[in-house]
């Protein structure tokens, strides 16, 4: 039996692990024990544990309540409780996911120490280094000796890379194995999907039912943190909510409450108080926003998983920044990138209202990337 060491820290990758844990737990319980270590990244209850409660993730072995705080204070501190744990554990691998700050930390601390990384979410990119993000998810593929992409696209990025595809095993550091493996937020889709409605009661408690509605996210510090450009996406949201008599669905990360609080978004505020159709409510947990997302018409965020999300349920969506690592979905005209411009965001709604034909081409998978991943990690370090 091989022993992994998964690192999660924010919302999205306690999503994704639930796709490994469910896997492992269903077909490789007697070769792959799995450690957890939540870096608590995001420490709200109603961002981290209401997930592991509700998709059934085992509880983790650690939990460094690290918080928040700064790019270069957070990720040190990851970096010093991960470095620790790992030294303890001596796992034959460390897992992480994605492009937080936690997925950094994890994979420079184990690569400095020779345990190998295995990166789920590889080869993704905005092409803006701008985004925090991007830093992280390159870096941590520089530093990756398994490397699973979910789309073709990712899987080409890393080639360009001088990522060789060619390597065979065992693979390490210096010589890493690169796959397009499908995604495995496409698995947890497709699992949750069906038990959402039955377990949540969101859109009967907002009095949405058989009502049409947008559902809206904003949590990147670039929107948020930013006056003018938090103004103009919610003004404009507002201008389309009023004016198409639709109702809003806008789940308030703590991210962008905070700077709401603190007067970033006073004025549209007040506006927003005045629309009965316009409903802030607290973050959703990972049914409520697959409800939302399946009885919504259609769907605005700057959220990456959102974005494949909406596409996974066939739901048009707008997203508000001025790049995506998701380019697929814009290029089969699923999504149109809006960014925080009041003009764009409206014409996009029109556009996207009006249009009959989308296609859905399958992208992601056939909803077992999890158990190919399982089977290459189990291939390489068993």
């Amino acid at each position: 039996m091989i022993k992994i060491l998964t690192v999660i820290g924010a919302r999205p990758q306690i999503i994704k692990s639930a796709a490994l844990s469910r896997a492992i737990h269903t077909h490789f319980k007697k070769d792959i024990k799995e450690l957890i270590v939540h870096t608590g990244q995001h420490y709200d209850e109603n961002m981290s544990e209401v997930f592991f409660r509700e998709m059934g993730i085992p509880a983790p072995d650690y939990n460094l309540n690290v918080g928040s705080g700064s790019h270069g204070k957070q990720t040190a501190a990851m970096l010093d409780g991960i470095e620790e744990i790992l030294l303890k554990e001596k796992p034959d691998c460390l897992v992480v996911y994605g492009d937080t700050n936690s997925t950094l930390a994890a994979a420079v601390a184990a690569v400095k120490i020779h345990i190998p990384v295995v990166h789920i979410e590889a080869g993704l990119r905005s092409f803006n280094k701008a985004m925090p993000e991007e830093v992280n998810r390159i870096a941590c593929d520089h530093c990756s000796t398994l490397l699973f992409s979910p789309t073709k696209s990712g899987y080409n990025n890393l080639i360009k890379e001088n990522f060789n595809p060619n390597n065979k095993h065992p693979f390490t550091a210096d010589k890493p194995g690169i796959y397009h493996c499908g995604d495995v937020m496409y698995d947890n889709t497709l699992f949750f999907a069906e038990v959402a409605d039955k377990n949540t009661k969101i859109v009967d408690r907002l009095g949405l039912k058989d009502k049409e509605f947008i559902l809206l996210t904003i949590h990147r510090n670039n929107n948020t943190d930013d006056p003018e450009r938090l103004n103009s996406i919610l003004s404009s949201l507002n201008e389309i909510s009023i004016k198409n008599n639709l109702n809003i669905v806008f789940p308030a990360h703590p991210r962008t409450s905070k700077m709401l609080e603190q007067g970033h978004g006073k004025n549209i505020v007040n506006e927003l108080k005045k629309n009965k159709l316009f409903h802030i409510i607290p973050p959703a947990s990972f049914l409520e926003m697959l409800t939302l997302e399946k009885n919504c018409s259609m769907v605005f965020t700057d959220s990456g998983g959102v974005q494949k999300e909406a596409f996974f349920l066939k739901k048009p969506c707008v997203v508000l920044r001025a790049e995506t690592e998701w380019i697929e979905l814009v290029e089969c005209g699923n999504s149109i990138l809006a960014e925080a411009d009041s003009k764009r965001i409206k014409d996009s709604f029109t556009h996207l209202k009006a249009k009959r034909e989308f296609t859905y081409p399958p992208i992601f998978g056939d909803g077992k990337a999890a158990e190919f991943i399982c089977k290459e990690i189990l291939s390489n370090f068993k």
